[in-house]
């Protein structure tokens, strides 16, 4: 059960990145041209998943297990810190330069843009590079 609807929540969410243009990176670059000839739709995408989100979060604060029955597993931090400003600005810098960010690009795989398939190898190399510093970090902690 667990895992159909993860399948369906996924096609859900893919279908929704397509059909708003959020895997169009022309339409992306377009929202992120601030001093150029920016598109706000984008935007209102964004507006529309967070007053749809806002609820739903509240909701399950209130609650110790999900609707299939697993603990719920709500973020806990709340630091700003020096990683999250950093992967912020990675992030920032390969979404403006590539009109993708992880969600979209994952969809437009579908659509054979050699962009997107770029992309992906891109985040999955810095994924395994990440982990692999992670690692290492980790065992110098532990000598």
């Amino acid at each position: 059960m667990r895992l159909l609807f993860s399948l369906l929540s996924g096609l859900v969410f893919g279908i929704g990145l397509l059909i708003s243009g959020m895997s169009n990176p022309a339409k992306v670059l377009g929202f992120l041209d601030l001093a150029g000839s920016w598109d706000p739709s984008l935007a209102l995408v964004m507006l529309g998943a967070i007053v749809v989100a806002m609820p739903a979060f509240w909701l399950a604060r209130r609650r110790r297990t999900a609707l299939l029955g697993e603990a719920m597993q709500l973020p806990t931090a709340h630091a700003i810190d020096r990683r999250l400003l950093l992967g912020s600005l990675a992030f920032g810098a390969g979404w403006g330069i590539a009109g993708f960010c992880p969600g979209p690009a994952l969809a437009s795989l579908l659509t054979w843009r050699p962009q997107a398939w770029i992309f992906v190898g891109a985040m999955l190399a810095g994924m395994l590079v990440f982990e692999a510093l992670e690692r290492r970090k980790a065992a110098r902690a532990t000598a």
